[in-house]
């Protein structure tokens, strides 16, 4: 019989069922089978919408998280904070999105893999581009990539204290974010000041000019592969 379920609820219900096997098997393909044998799905149709298996499955369920932490930082009232308090809650947001923290400390395990490191750190670069996007980052040069490195390397130490935080209501893992984005404000703060500086800004004009010219990359799609179009 087939099966009349959309694309995106095929995809959800794999991932569900995917979840009850995690803990024990990992992201891994015996946990692949018995999600195609609990969600009722042929495997062959599986491994259509999930190609590369739990390792697709480990990914979808990062950008689930991902797009529940976009929806609540647009119905937060964040107006009101300073900006670094609203990149801390955006990240708080990100991991309280988290049902099943097994699931993370397991996909943390499978990303460190060399052969798939390099998944694992699109995975956070795409989170904390979120995040600045989200928030009304307008950054067109070198700016761009700094901020989103920058608050990679919060976002990665602030998950893996995550994993092993066993306080009330994760209060340590607040405490450690806060303290982790004081430091960046404090790199910040001597950027400042060296750009209040009248000699140190003399020196740094060739370079600030050259960091001007790196752009962020373009979200238009291609005109000249196959599959874009072109707006009129």
């Amino acid at each position: 019989m087939e099966d009349t379920r959309s694309t995106p609820e095929l995809r959800a219900a794999l991932l569900d069922a995917a979840l009850i096997h995690v803990a024990f098997d990992g992201w891994s393909q015996a946990t692949f089978a018995a999600a195609c044998t609990d969600a009722d799905i042929d495997p062959a149709l599986a491994k259509s919408l999930f190609p590369r298996g739990a390792v697709d499955l480990a990914l979808a369920f990062h950008a689930r998280g991902d797009a529940e932490m976009v929806a609540r930082i647009k119905r937060e009232p964040l107006d009101g904070l300073r900006f670094r308090d609203r990149i801390a809650a955006a990240v708080r947001y990100r991991l309280e999105a988290v049902e099943d923290k097994e699931a993370v400390r397991r996909a943390t395990t499978l990303f460190a893999l060399p052969v798939y490191a390099g998944d694992g750190a699109k995975a956070v670069w795409g989170t904390c581009d979120l995040i600045w996007e989200t928030l009304g980052d307008r950054s067109d040069d070198f700016n761009w990539y700094s901020k989103r490195a920058t608050l990679s390397g919060v976002y990665s130490a602030t998950v893996l204290y995550w994993l092993g935080d066993t306080s009330e209501d994760h209060a340590a893992t607040w405490a450690f974010l806060d303290r982790r984005i004081d430091d960046v404000m404090k790199i910040e703060e001597v950027k400042g000041a060296v750009n209040k500086n009248p000699l140190l800004r003399g020196l740094m004009t060739g370079p600030n000019w050259v960091l001007s010219q790196i752009k962020p990359p373009s979200k238009l799609p291609r005109a000249d592969l196959p599959g874009s179009y072109r707006p009129k």
